[in-house]
């Protein structure tokens, strides 16, 4: 059976300025968004640019959402709906399947979507306005499905934890995403809420390799520092997923069982992998990276990728886009699986308990009749 060529972008990246500073920036490239009319490309025009122009800095702009919870059918996910506080990603995380959603805004999945955030401080506000809806059914609420809620603009804004407090009044069942040792602040809560069976945490390690994961993650806490979250989680009775994610083939799967184990013993009870995913532009991108940082492991990369992508570079399909295809894939998911009985994890965590759900004490959205 034939190799499968090696996807590569169908239009490359623009040039970008070489003498724009990106420090601790997952991507050098400003590509404009998929829905933009027109393109940009840098051109020296011949005049020194200021110093202090060079550098991109973090700008946060406010939103006022008329609703915060959003809702999928997706039959790859565990859940149905999801909170978001933030948009954008702070931790420049190049692999991010979220990058695309920059484009939506008019900005972009690059440099932007790490530079120009939003925060949604009314989103505690909103919440408890849509879970006291007299038409809401109460099941597991994603906390984490889009960007991270901990990631460094957390430490300022305090949206994440005005949720968690919105969601433990409640008491509403929670599943989190993060791959932010910020979560460990907000402990009190997630223990309160945990001795009532209302959250879980899953905690993403792509690497333990450092070099490796300030390239790929540039501005998210050390491999280390993470393992480190999930035995503070643990000493706090709070249950704990690896998020084994992304696996790269080519430059990460070598880890999979170094990371399975080395979670295992910092306290994670059990562990979900998922394949690298390059939707849209973060095709492009990811490409752009990988001949920047680890040029001598790009064709290997992309190629592996698509033997486990039928040929292409993503392969968005349900039930194939979060774990891929064909013998490569079978062979990392086998790995995963006997990994995974070998160090003892558990098959899942308990189901989180839907009967608490009620208004707290106080609330007075709707009078009763009584």
């Amino acid at each position: 059976m034939p190799r499968p060529p090696v996807p590569t972008p169908a239009t490359p990246l623009p040039a970008t300025d070489p003498a724009m500073r990106t420090p601790a920036r997952g991507t050098r490239a400003q590509p404009v968004g998929r829905f933009e009319p027109l393109a940009r490309e840098w051109q020296h025009d011949g005049w020194d640019i200021p110093e202090d122009a060079r550098t991109h800095l973090r700008d946060v702009a406010i939103e006022r959402p008329r609703s915060v919870i959003s809702w999928n059918q997706s039959p790859d996910l565990g859940f149905d709906r999801a909170v978001n506080p933030y948009r954008g990603c702070e931790h420049g995380c190049i692999y991010c399947y979220a990058r695309p959603t920059h484009s939506y805004l008019g900005l972009s999945p690059g440099l932007d979507f790490e530079t120009r955030l939003i925060a949604r401080p009314d989103a505690p506000q909103v919440l408890a306005r849509e879970l006291g809806r007299k038409g809401y059914r109460v099941a597991p609420l994603a906390l984490g499905s889009n960007t991270d809620p901990w990631q460094p603009i957390e430490a300022q804004h305090r949206i994440t934890r005005a949720l968690l407090e919105v969601l433990r009044d409640w008491r509403h069942p929670v599943t989190i995403t993060t791959r932010g040792a910020l979560i460990a602040r907000d402990t009190d809560i997630l223990a309160e809420m945990a001795a009532l069976d209302l959250v879980e945490v899953g905690v993403s390690i792509t690497t333990l390799d450092p070099a490796l994961a300030r390239a790929l993650e540039p501005r998210a806490p050390s491999p280390a520092r993470r393992l480190q979250t999930i035995t503070t989680l643990r000493a706090a009775g709070v249950p704990v997923r690896l998020m084994l994610a992304p696996v790269i083939p080519g430059l990460t799967d070598h880890e999979i069982e170094p990371i399975l184990q080395s979670a295992r013993n910092a306290g994670a009870q059990t562990a979900w992998w998922s394949l690298l995913r390059l939707p849209h532009e973060v095709h492009a991108l990811f490409v752009d990276w990988l001949q920047h940082h680890r040029p001598n492991h790009a064709t290997k990369v992309m190629r592996q990728i698509a033997e486990m992508r039928g040929g292409r570079a993503n392969d968005p399909r349900f039930g194939n886009r979060f774990r891929g295809s064909g013998p490569r894939a079978q062979l990392l998911a086998q790995r995963v699986k006997l990994a995974r009985h070998r160090m003892g994890y558990a098959d899942s965590l308990p189901p989180l308990d839907c009967t608490r759900f009620a208004p707290p004490t106080g609330h007075t959205a709707q009078l009763s009749l009584f």
